[in-house]
């Protein structure tokens, strides 16, 4: 199981993509619990890559395993971390051509959807 330490890393890492505030107490659940201490507090806080980094890693993953909902939040996040518009759009356009045309549309569509939500405030 996870430490304090690497669940409280992983709070800061959430509160800096998502602007979530959590209180690392109330992560009590095991499957939260490993997300946010193995997974956001050890992984994401390495310090061989940014959080920029692997904020753009993890959208592209998302985008060519076609996973909507996921890639929904994390392209608020990458925008919250300062990855750009232009730039999520440079990576689409290039995943078309490495993971597919189909995933690259759909991809587009929802960017398209979330830039439009944070726009009108939502």
């Amino acid at each position: 199981m996870p430490t304090e330490e690497s669940i409280a890393k992983g709070t800061g890492v959430l509160d800096k993509l998502f602007g979530w505030k959590i209180d690392p107490k109330t992560v009590t659940q095991p499957f939260n619990r490993i997300t946010m201490g193995n997974l956001f507090g050890d992984v994401w806080t390495r310090p061989e890559l940014a959080i920029e980094q692997r904020s753009m890693i993890t959208v592209a993953a998302l985008i060519v395993l076609g996973r909507e909902s996921e890639l929904r939040m994390h392209l608020r996040g990458a925008l919250n971390v300062g990855i750009t518009r232009v730039q999520i759009e440079e990576m689409i356009l290039h995943l078309a051509h490495y993971g597919g045309w189909p995933v690259a549309a759909t991809a587009t569509r929802i960017a398209q959807e979330v830039f439009a939500e944070i726009d009108a405030g939502k």
